[in-house]
């Protein structure tokens, strides 16, 4: 008796099992995963129903090695024992069973199928598993099938109906560093509609915490970044990331091309409202800031960090602000836009950069500086 019970609890195991690889392999089979950029920076106002051309779900890679490093952890059964062949038959028919499920929702096919979106009923089932999945490859592919259809407008407010902001956001508390990134992307996905914004706000901190501890440059640190730029894009909770302007300058420093790019986008948003401007101003600033104007780095780079350092010196009222009056501290961005004005050529090697265009720019911008920041100077 006890025999036959341990072979009908095998039975059922392995039914369940695959039954939920199935179920997620129906749901997301049609959807063609497109190399796009997530969020653009800059400001603008969010559509009420949710529309954002800019907002795409950048996610697999078009590599389909198992030996990626994006590869999902594997769930065995307990009866897979190492050192059997019984264990060994059912540790191969898990590792097959992550892998359909990964290739799955990397198929490729048609952007006009409509098996790229998922009706209200399917996306109740997908949540479902979002739930209540323990399983790293169940959730990573339910909750790719959820940022697939979040990029649509319609859909951002049905999940939302569903309940679907709270279950996602209990994800970024996972310790698995892929399926935090999905989470992360679905919720930006959603993020571009203003509702859904008022509701997410509560998660902002939890997000901004998670993205400047995480491994830099990690995909789970870009994710959170953009994130945090689509909750930007309006100055309704700008305030909120106060308090971590001089981690996102320290990200910038350090960070690779693709990092700085992605801080420069939210900085942008911060910089364009003159609430903002005394907080970018009392943030600290790494001393390696200034060694970014030379000849090698990137000059998208400097063009855009000059912009944002054009638009807090425009929105920063200085002749009703008086720096003795309203000290700021040292190694703040005052201070260091001070010794910019003062000797800039010198001290940032200005002159040894190849570009045209980066001289003139950063000589127009000195002379702004100097008109504004530093009016008795001039006399």
């Amino acid at each position: 008796m006890g025999y036959a019970r341990k072979v009908g609890w095998v039975t059922a195991g392995l039914v369940i099992g695959a039954g939920a690889c199935y179920c997620i392999y129906r749901l997301t089979r049609g959807r063609k995963q497109n190399k796009e950029k997530m969020a653009e920076g800059g400001s603008g106002d969010v559509d009420d129903v949710g529309d954002c051309p800019g907002a795409r779900y950048n996610d697999w890679s078009d590599d389909d090695d198992d030996s990626s490093d994006n590869k999902g952890i594997v769930w065995y059964p307990p009866w897979a024992r190492i050192g059997t062949e019984a264990g060994t038959r059912a540790r191969a028919r898990a590792r097959a069973r992550a892998t359909r499920a990964r290739r799955a929702v990397q198929k490729r096919a048609s952007p006009n199928s409509d098996d790229t979106i998922l009706s209200p009923q399917e996306l109740q089932k997908v949540l479902c598993l979002v739930e209540m999945s323990e399983k790293p490859y169940i959730l990573e592919a339910a909750l790719i099938a959820l940022g697939n259809n979040a990029a649509y407008a319609f859909n951002r407010d049905i999940i939302r109906d569903l309940g679907g902001l709270p279950i996602v956001a209990k994800i970024l508390n996972t310790r698995d560093p892929i399926v935090k990134e999905k989470a992360l992307i679905v919720l930006n996905n959603l993020s571009v509609n203003a509702e859904n914004q008022r509701r997410l706000k509560i998660y902002m901190n939890q997000v901004c915490d998670d993205t400047i501890t995480s491994r830099l440059n990690s995909s789970v640190q870009l994710a959170g970044l953009r994130l945090l730029t689509n909750m930007t894009v309006t100055n309704e909770y700008q305030h909120m990331l106060a308090n971590s302007i001089s981690d996102f300058f320290r990200l910038f420093s350090a960070g690779n091309e693709e990092t700085k790019f992605q801080v420069l986008k939210l900085l942008l948003n911060l910089a364009e409202n003159p609430a903002m401007a005394r907080e970018l101003l009392r943030a600290q600033v790494p001393s390696s800031l200034g060694s970014l104007f030379n000849k090698k780095e990137n000059k998208e780079v400097i063009l855009k960090l000059l912009v944002i350092f054009e638009n807090i010196n425009d929105n920063f009222k200085w002749e009703e602000n008086e720096p003795t009056q309203n000290p700021f501290s040292e190694g703040s961005l005052f201070f260091f836009l001070k010794e910019f004005q003062v000797s800039a050529d010198k001290i940032l090697g200005i002159e040894s950069h190849h570009d045209f265009l980066v001289k003139v720019k950063v000589g127009k911008f000195i002379a702004k500086l100097a008109e504004h920041m530093f009016p008795k100077t001039q006399e």
